[in-house]
């Protein structure tokens, strides 16, 4: 009989707590843990393997995608290796900034980037609005994106200037856009073993936040 009733105060303590989302974030913390050693790692890379590791990224994101597709989990490994090698490559781009002298460029990015993304979650987790409705419109901006990256390997000038400025606030509304529809469906709980995915799909939507940040404050000081 007092089994029953600690197994029913755990389940209902674990349902008032939140203990799948409480469990996300925390793996989420860890996950840019990692990325900051990988940044440290990063600075003892030889540059030529940056780009190598840019394509591994890329291939594991299709990856996950595809894993996702099937229903399946990647598991913590997978993700975390993500952002090990997510934190080496980071350094090419923050590496870039300090050697021009904008270091103070880098902290501003990255303290903006853990408040918007703090006020945000907390914004959309204690919301009763429903924000699933950013799904269809949140990925067409980001084929978008993606789409004027790749006409900016082949027209340089596209990402300065004033449209340089656009593409990068528009990145920042699309991925503070992503933080909210992602923490919106996982404040009801994520199964245990899509927890690594669930981390995935945060950390990406913080790094390119920071990035597009990173861009937008470095072509206004330009």
């Amino acid at each position: 009989m007092e089994y029953q009733q600690n197994q029913t105060f755990t389940g209902e303590y674990e349902d008032t707590y939140n203990y799948s989302f409480h469990k996300l974030m925390r793996m989420f913390t860890i996950s840019l843990l990692i990325s900051f050693v990988g940044t440290l790692v990063g600075t003892r890379v030889d540059p030529v393997l940056m780009f190598p590791l840019v394509i591994v990224q890329l291939v594991m994101i299709f990856a996950s995608m595809f894993i996702r597709r099937r229903g399946k989990p990647i598991g913590y490994a997978f993700t975390y290796i993500f952002c090990f090698i997510s934190g080496i490559t980071l350094y090419s781009v923050i590496g870039a900034y300090v050697s021009r002298g904008a270091g103070a460029t880098v902290t501003t990015a990255l303290l903006l980037t853990v408040l918007i993304f703090v006020g945000l979650s907390v914004y959309a987790y204690n919301s009763k609005r429903d924000f699933s409705f950013l799904g269809g419109i949140l990925m067409v901006g980001l084929f978008a994106l993606i789409g004027l990256s790749l006409i900016g390997l082949f027209l340089p000038g596209l990402n300065d200037g004033v449209m340089g400025l656009a593409i990068s606030f528009a990145g920042i509304l699309i991925f503070s856009g992503f933080i909210l529809y992602d923490i919106s469906r996982y404040k009801h709980g994520v199964p245990d073993e899509m927890i690594p995915l669930a981390v995935l799909s945060l950390y990406l939507s913080f790094i390119n936040l920071f990035l597009y940040l990173l861009q937008f404050l470095g072509l206004s000081r330009d």
